[in-house]
């Protein structure tokens, strides 16, 4: 099974994205870690400001910085991503465990959305990268699977760009409403 070029292409640049910002993320955490009184490049404004959450327990959830996730994670999306580009094709199981992956990824980002909002009450630039990366790569790997399928798999297929856009709005909102007296205070 093969990726059309263009979701060959999204892989390629949407792993890259992800995977830039995962190791910019890693290197100012590891520089936090060394140096307690280092302000992160990301921490811009008191809303903007990933120096608040990398110190959270959110930060590292399974005992390690999570965007060592990414790191490892996006790795995998690089390396499918280029040998996509150069029209290498893959057994079902392996877009399944991709898609199967992301999936997870995307759980997770929103379980980091709500923390970041309503519990550390701050944004990380780097992580809202992820954010913004995860469902479209999700959405590229339900298209390589089930694009043209018949019955919920197609259908899910074929609106997955509308749900993409749908999720970015419903977290664009939901970042506007959290902290709209700091951004009203801008005007």
């Amino acid at each position: 099974m093969d990726a059309p070029p263009r979701s060959a292409w999204l892989l390629l640049l949407g792993g890259l994205a992800g995977w830039l910002a995962s190791v910019a993320l890693t290197v100012e955490r590891f520089k936090l870690l060394t140096d307690p009184g280092y302000i992160p490049s990301c921490s811009l404004n008191p809303v903007l400001s990933c120096g608040s959450v990398m110190v959270t327990d959110q930060a590292a959830v399974f005992g390690f910085p999570n965007p060592l996730i990414g790191v490892v994670g996006f790795s995998v999306v690089v390396t499918l991503g280029v040998l996509s580009v150069a029209a290498v094709r893959f057994p079902r199981w392996i877009w399944g465990g991709l898609w199967l992956f992301n999936l997870l990824g995307v759980v997770f980002v929103c379980w980091l959305i709500f923390q970041s909002l309503y519990r550390i009450n701050a944004l990380c630039p780097y992580c809202m990268v992820v954010w913004a990366i995860i469902t479209p790569l999700l959405a590229v790997c339900t298209g390589v699977l089930w694009n043209g399928r018949r019955g919920p798999l197609g259908i899910l297929a074929e609106w997955r760009w509308t749900i993409v856009a749908l999720f970015v709005a419903i977290v664009l909102v939901l970042i506007f409403l959290r902290f709209q007296d700091y951004w009203l205070s801008l005007v």
